[in-house]
């Protein structure tokens, strides 16, 4: 373990270095989580945050602490969203030249945002391995000061200072649960809380959750050591991470008691819950605690503060994940009917639909699907349902109206 630790002063001394341009949240009941759970659920709401999520506390923290020769010459980051985002409005605030790197494939919501915080933005790379390599090159030719996302000790206080703000907003807290991806996030938070918990004399448990298709850090603990893994395709982009930081390991194997992962559905389904019933919209990464808590993935007792850490989403990905989630959810069904080619079929068919108290959302009628005899057409119903119950109601009215229904997983 590292000597050179952020110590609790440390972080109270950082908590008044970004009170200046970093919100302090709020801190939400979530009632029917509560009620759910049986425990007491809070969200501590970064996705309201300046930038829309919590990274404007350690880029602000880094680069408010440089030299005015380093200041002069700028400062480098890659991200493809919540980082640049955060470097950006912290260079801007501190009159400093900031030059972000970001994936050719980017969403665009988040490069206009970058560019709105007066950053200049260079859009390389297919993968973003490519588009830091592009940062690195770019920071050795002209001298600007990298600002890495989470490796950093700088970068680890200033994400720490959300424990402080959630144990001064709920002091009855006994459990944190935090996003994970490359843990400057989960390593802050578990270290701020810890320190402070120990001058209460009080215990505190801190949760990290990361996303099944981009878990690095279980097979890292196992290993004892950051280990390289294949980042899967994951709606959780934020915190798609294919190797742990070197310091918030040793952070998160020292003071996270658990580390649990969730799969994309349970993602998608927990984007919705949170959207429908607390009217927060949160993206993917930033949903991943609440996902764990709706799943059961950790066992809870006491005061829980569940941290929602960003809202940054494209509305296009946001509208297919919502689709995504209802599926997941029994609330969207996608079925296939095979009717002969008569007149009359489709009545029957949405007769049997309205029996089952169903209600139809979309119909494709086509002739020309594959291994469809002359005289057969494919009806395709996109139908809103109450959950699986309800579902398997639909399908028996079907059924039971002499219909050759087929259901289709979103």
């Amino acid at each position: 373990m590292s000597n050179k630790l952020p110590t609790l002063d440390d972080f109270y001394a950082t908590l008044e270095n970004v009170r200046g341009i970093a919100l302090k949240t709020p801190m939400l009941p979530s009632h029917w989580l509560s009620e759910q759970t049986g425990q007491d659920i809070w969200f501590k709401c970064e996705n309201l945050q300046r930038t829309g999520a919590y990274k404007i506390r350690g880029a602000y923290n880094m680069i408010s602490g440089l030299t005015e020769e380093e200041k002069k010459r700028g400062v480098v980051a890659a991200s493809a969203g919540n980082h640049a985002q955060g470097v950006a409005l912290a260079a801007k605030q501190l009159g400093i030249k900031a030059t972000i790197f970001m994936p050719v494939g980017a969403s665009l919501p988040k490069y206009q945002a970058t560019l709105g915080y007066g950053a200049e933005v260079v859009l390389t790379g297919a993968i973003f391995d490519e588009t830091l390599a592009a940062a690195k090159e770019f920071t050795a030719k002209t001298g600007a000061v990298f600002v890495p996302p989470f490796d950093h000790p700088e970068i680890i206080k200033g994400q720490g200072t959300v424990a402080l703000e959630i144990m001064e907003q709920l002091p009855e807290v006994d459990n944190i649960v935090v996003c994970l991806g490359g843990g400057g996030l989960s390593a802050g938070v578990a270290l701020a809380a810890k320190l402070k918990a120990k001058v209460l004399g009080k215990k505190i448990k801190v949760y990290a959750v990361q996303a099944e298709a981009a878990a690095a850090y279980p097979v890292s603990l196992k290993a004892g050591k950051p280990v390289d893994i294949k980042v899967q395709p994951t709606i959780a982009d934020g915190i798609a991470v294919a190797r742990p930081g070197k310091l918030p390991f040793e952070i998160i194997s020292e003071y996270v008691d658990k580390v649990v992962t969730v799969t994309e559905d349970e993602i998608a389904k927990a984007m919705v819950a949170v959207m429908e019933r607390s009217k927060l919209v949160v993206e993917a990464g930033g949903v991943v605690g609440a996902a764990a808590v709706i799943a059961g993935k950790l066992k809870l007792k006491g005061t829980t503060a569940i941290i929602l850490s960003g809202g940054n989403i494209d509305p296009l990905l946001l509208q297919r994940v919502i689709r995504h989630g209802l599926a997941a959810s029994d609330r969207y069904t996608n079925i296939s009917v095979m009717l002969p080619d008569r007149p009359g079929q489709l009545v029957r068919t949405a007769e049997a639909v309205a029996a089952a108290q169903a209600n139809v959302v979309e119909v494709l009628h086509t002739r020309h699907g594959n291994g469809l005899q002359i005289s057969e057409v494919e009806l395709n119903l996109s139908v809103e349902t109450r959950g699986k119950e309800h579902r398997e109601e639909l399908m028996k009215s079907l059924k039971d109206a002499g219909l050759r229904p087929k259901l289709h997983e979103d």
